[in-house]
């Protein structure tokens, strides 16, 4: 028989800095404490960089480098930690995770249905007394108790069962080990009372605490596969093909990963944008919700630009790419929410501690209680039944839910609002702030340039100017021909390289670009800024006609003012510190009455006012985009970007916001400050559990049910607290304050 050997060096991609990257899919993975395993044991290994498991997911991983480990090595560490790898594939992952929640669902059905019996069966025996029920008809009673129990807890305790032999095999102790000795002494010692023909059994016990048990891991198991069909839903709009313009005019569907920077592709009525790039030809209409957060259908043409995942209306489009598979901003916003859902903040390092140090006390707590009491004299099967109850209430399913339960419904929330967060403890940080620092250009203001002036229906001129822009992908001329909304472009186009466009029309010279090459006169172009400032001229000249100047600013974003407000109403202390000129700036924090602003300023001067406000103690957020902006925001306390950033990976941004509003801002912020103070109530939930549950059940107050039902108790209430996040509490307050927003979204259900 021939052994499959699977080559897992065909799954290692080119990592960051030298390194290599695998992503593994990794079976067993059941809480924060697996976690913690499978991430201390690979760092062990030689060269090992990060390694970082996603619970939702059970996606692991790994960086390292490849000189120093093989891929061959991480598995086998894997295997001897008693975990099972697979290559990751998002649609096996999805299959596996849908068949572990099917079998969750009947072991539930199960243990309910079993556990119903055998407490009316318990139920008959406790009510009666000795004239009603004879000894014979108690143990009666007994063995068809024993008998529902036992495969009961065969087939319904395999989950756990499983999960706690691999472990054991591997030589260590996760949650479960506790849980299945606890199960299996409450159905030995039922046996041996049942023998011994004694009036009390805990096969109801047994059963009903595999049955809370299984209530707690499915919820949780449904509530990541929620938080799981984010990243699907988005996945799920990349296209695989895409179909490209041979220079013949030959149209051929190939593979994404075939096409390349340069190419023109066709994107037909109705379909996905396959690629990132600039609609070449065509007129359509383009949903791009997933860009700028609005349903609104948005008219595209010649000259603009387009993003993959959006979809086309009812025209086609040719598009000439910019960026292809890998690259694209939707393949940037996937390994965003990849990098948030996998990186890890101060508080779950916190409860990744707490959980490794939780099997030797537990175990240890449950075995001196079991001695204590035989020395205070009781018997051993009390004690026994006493330590089974310490074993089983103090199962730390709540507190490996503390933290990754608010996490997961915070990081859901933020994302529909918009805002993917690109680091662990972002959400920590962000509650933190009290100062916020506002680049302008392209944060505070949208990225590409407005005409401040009306156009007239029947201006020929203007209407011939905006046909010229179609042949230039200048911002200015884009932004013309979104004005005048230009289709057909005129013939036989001069670029004059620096300066402009020119052609014949009807005879005469029609020109469009710089005051200079149109032939302004120096004090026309002064009053024009002085009327305007700040913005940028565009001239236009038919033939020997007059000299006409158009002013283009990039305008602020359409809740700018109200988001100002806001945040400030709320105590923060805003400025702007910009790189752009005196009157702009001036003019910008004018509009958003934001007093303290700086203009004109170099990335070393905003990192000089960063590092001022540090040493005042003040928590700086820093919003801004580009390059320039870079090393603020890598300086600030937290950062945020926008989404037209030049390139997300180089903002070095702590999160990214979508969208053309400015209210994800406020809204990252608000649901920060809530996320933490959830955290924190969850911990503060976790602790006060154990602190006051387990004296109880070392007192012998508790029976192995009760102990059970607290536990899984536990784990529901800090579920609970942190799917309060999603009831958007205190959202409404927002929503009403900025006109336009949506309120059903942010609303309360």
């Amino acid at each position: 028989m021939t052994v499959h050997q699977r080559d897992w060096q065909a799954f290692v991609t080119p990592g960051k800095d030298g390194a290599v990257h695998m992503d593994l899919a990794v079976d067993g993975i059941t809480c924060a404490a697996c976690m913690g395993e499978i991430e201390r044991g690979l760092k062990r290994l030689p060269g090992i960089r990060t390694a970082r498991v996603n619970l939702t997911s059970q996606r692991l991983a790994v960086d390292w480098v490849e000189d120093e480990t093989g891929a061959d090595e991480i598995v086998s560490e894997l295997a001897r930690l008693g975990y099972t790898a697979h290559p990751f594939d998002p649609a096996n992952q999805k299959e596996r995770q849908d068949r572990t929640g099917k079998q969750l669902l009947r072991c539930l059905a199960v243990a309910g249905f079993a556990g119903m019996n055998i407490m009316l069966l318990s139920v008959s025996v406790w009510s009666g007394n000795a004239t009603d029920i004879t000894p014979e008809t108690r143990d009666f009673f007994h063995w068809l108790s024993a008998l529902i129990a036992l495969p009961t807890v065969a087939y319904a305790g395999r989950p756990f069962v499983k999960s706690a032999f691999t472990a054991l095999s591997a030589g260590r102790l996760n949650m479960d080990v506790p849980i299945v000795i606890g199960v299996f002494l409450a159905v030995a010692l039922s046996l041996v009372q049942t023998l011994q023909h004694q009036h009390h059994a805990y096969f109801e016990s047994a059963v009903m605490l595999l049955f809370f048990l299984l209530v707690g891991r499915f919820l949780d198991h449904n509530m990541r596969g929620r938080t799981r069909s984010f990243a699907e839903n988005i996945a799920a709009l990349k296209a695989e093909v895409a179909a490209r313009i041979n220079p013949d005019g030959s149209v051929r569907e190939v593979p994404l990963s075939k096409i390349a920077t340069g190419d023109l592709v066709l994107v037909s009525s109705g379909e996905r944008v396959p690629v990132d790039g600039i609609v070449e030809t065509g007129l359509s209409e383009i949903d791009q919700s997933l860009v700028t957060g609005e349903s609104v259908l948005v008219p595209v043409t010649a000259g603009q630009r387009v993003y993959a995942g959006t979809l086309n209306g009812a025209g086609a489009l040719q598009v000439r790419v910019e960026a292809a598979s890998g690259a694209t901003l939707l393949d940037e916003v996937n390994r965003l929410l990849e990098a948030a859902s996998q990186a890890k903040s101060s508080y779950v390092r916190i409860a990744d501690r707490a959980a490794q140090l939780y099997a030797p006390l537990v175990h240890g707590a449950a075995a001196l209680t079991f001695l204590g009491w035989l020395l205070a004299g009781l018997d051993w099967q009390p004690a026994l039944i006493i330590s089974i109850s310490v074993l089983i209430i103090t199962c730390p399913c709540a507190l490996g839910l503390a933290v990754p339960a608010v996490q997961v419904v915070a990081s859901g929330q933020l994302f529909r609002r918009g805002v993917l967060l690109n680091s662990g403890d972002a959400i920590e940080r962000l509650s933190d702030v009290d100062t916020i620092l506002f680049d302008k250009t392209g944060t505070l203001t949208l990225a590409n340039p407005e005409l401040c002036a009306d156009i007239a229906p029947d201006d020929a001129e203007m209407i011939l100017a905006g046909r010229l822009a179609l042949a230039s992908r200048h911002p200015l001329s884009t932004a013309l021909v979104r004005a005048t909304g230009a289709i057909a472009p005129l013939p036989d186009v001069t670029e004059v390289s620096g300066a402009g466009l020119e052609t014949i029309v009807d005879g005469q010279i029609l020109r469009l670009g710089s005051p200079r090459f149109c032939g302004a006169r120096p004090e026309t172009v002064d009053e024009m800024l002085e009327a305007f400032p700040g913005a940028s001229l565009l001239a236009i000249r038919f033939g020997n006609g007059p000299v006409r100047l158009l002013p283009f600013r990039q305008s602020l974003r359409p809740d700018a003012r109200a988001v100002a407000d806001l945040l400030k109403q709320q105590g923060y202390a805003l400025e702007i510190l910009s790189g752009d000129t005196v009157p702009a700036v001036e003019a910008a924090a004018r509009a958003l009455d934001i007093a303290d602003w700086q203009a004109g300023m170099k990335p070393a001067q905003k990192i000089a006012r960063l590092e001022e406000l540090q040493r005042a103690g003040r928590k700086v957020l820093m919003v801004g985009d580009g390059l320039n902006d870079a090393p603020a925001l890598a300086g600030a306390h937290v950062s945020l970007s926008p989404v037209s950033a030049v390139h997300l990976s180089q903002a070095a941004a702590d999160a990214v916001f979508l969208g053309d509003r400015l209210l994800p801002v406020a809204d990252a912020l608000r649901l920060s400050r809530k996320a933490r103070a959830a955290i924190q109530q969850n911990l503060w939930i976790s602790a006060l559990y154990n602190v006051v549950a387990v004296p109880i059940a070392v007192a012998g107050f508790v029976t192995p049910l009760m102990a059970a039902i607290a536990m899984s108790a536990s784990s529901l209430v800090v579920t609970a607290n942190a799917l309060k996040l999603r009831l958007g509490e205190g959202g409404d307050q927002i929503a009403h304050d900025v006109p336009g927003q949506d309120a059903g979204e942010n609303g309360k259900g």
